[in-house]
């Protein structure tokens, strides 16, 4: 973000001496030429907008490099960032957009913000988000049509990930491949098989998502109607049976990393785990080269982090700007290399060298948009599952 603005003190010397100068001519100059002055500084102001975003520290760290390669493309533009550390809650940015909207007083000071399909599917509805179109923001057409129909084009995919199976190949030569040897592998070896508590990680959400979903349509994942929820008894009845063969007899870590921490300590033996923050704690040394990943078939459903504008926003012409850079392949590379997950856009549009990296990978990812019914599902596991 720029601190400095040289410019602007260039401007304010030369409308003084130009004031001086008016002195020796008519009071009307002088008002004339100071307010030429004032109108060029101005101008020469750059548009700043307000973007809020939360997650891990590799979240900030990735903004943190993207904003100066965009900044210096276009320095006409200022992003001004609002970091929400991960666990502190994004809930109250969200409000803060609504509650802004219900009392009219625009954006709220908040132009763009980063989330999830749930504040996705919450915004259209509560009609905070405003639609985007490849006229305004040409680099959408990279994105893959059947995502973008998903959301009604009320949000930017602007980077993916998946969840897989990630297990200690030095005890599980042969991991299961599907989803129904994965039911069967977690009875045949109790304890060694953990998920988190689905209200507090993605990876365990997807879990639970995938076994809710496991016998219905498959346009069923992608359907938001309530009425879907008279179709789950099954689904929730084999997570219950789960239960005495899961880590602790039914002990459900918090978050992604409880159940990443247990794979590491040798407790566990096989998890659900985001394939981005595998291969990041495994470049980093934080979890044995013993771990591997692998899809199962069908694949838990994973999906893309979501960039929204505020429908209130005044700001939309600069956003938007920012926005076709964050979907440019030179931006997406970035994305790529520091989250160790999907593209936003799709892969074909990528360099080679970046395509190579998924092959294999991207085969059996699985997007769920289900709108309000994630946290329906979250619910019902609380009563039907953690509290047996």
């Amino acid at each position: 973000m720029r601190k400095n603005k040289p410019l602007l003190s260039l401007l304010t010397v030369v409308g003084l001496s130009m004031s001086l100068l008016a002195g020796c001519g008519s009071a009307s100059d002088a008002k004339s030429t100071a307010s030429e002055s004032r109108t060029a500084a101005s101008s020469s102001t750059p548009a700043s907008f307000n973007f809020y975003f939360t997650g891990s520290q590799n979240v900030k760290d990735l903004w943190d490099s993207l904003e100066p390669m965009f900044e210096k493309e276009h320095p006409d533009i200022d992003v001004k960032m609002v970091y929400i550390p991960s666990g502190t809650g994004a809930e109250p940015t969200y409000d803060r957009i609504v509650a802004a909207k219900k009392a009219g007083k625009g954006s709220g000071d908040i132009d763009l913000y980063e989330d999830g399909i749930v504040s996705v599917s919450q915004g259209i509805k509560d009609g905070v988000w405003a639609q985007l179109d490849a006229k305004d923001i040409p680099n959408l057409s990279k994105v893959s049509a059947s995502t973008m129909k998903d959301v009604s084009n009320y949000a930017v995919p602007y980077r993916s990930s998946a969840v897989v199976l990630a297990y200690n190949s030095s005890k599980v030569s042969s991991p299961p491949k599907t989803l129904d040897e994965l039911l069967t592998w977690i009875k045949a070896n109790p304890g060694q098989f953990a998920y988190n508590d689905p209200s507090t990680g993605g990876s365990g959400s997807s879990f639970v998502q995938t076994i809710v979903y496991k016998d219905l349509p498959e346009e069923d994942i992608h359907n938001a109607d309530p009425a879907v929820m008279d179709k789950w008894s099954t689904g929730f009845n084999t997570l219950k049976e789960l239960g005495p063969y899961v880590y602790g007899k039914g002990i459900y870590p918090k978050k992604n990393q409880g159940t990443l921490d247990l794979l590491m300590n040798g407790e566990v033996s096989i998890i659900p785990a985001w394939s981005d923050m595998v291969l990041q704690q495994l470049n980093e040394g934080l979890l044995p080269d013993t771990i591997k990943m692998q899809q199962i078939t069908p694949g838990f459903n994973g999906g893309p982090t979501y960039l929204m504008v505020n429908q209130a926003s005044d700001k939309k012409e600069a956003v938007n700007t920012f926005l076709n850079f964050v979907l440019s392949p030179e931006a997406q590379e970035v994305i790529v290399n520091k989250m160790n997950g999907f593209p936003g856009i799709e892969l074909s549009n990528m360099p080679q060298e970046v395509q190579s990296k998924f092959d294999g990978v991207a085969e059996g990812f699985r997007t769920f948009n289900i709108g309000d019914l994630g946290t329906e599902i979250n619910k019902r596991w609380q009563s039907d599952v953690a509290a047996q």
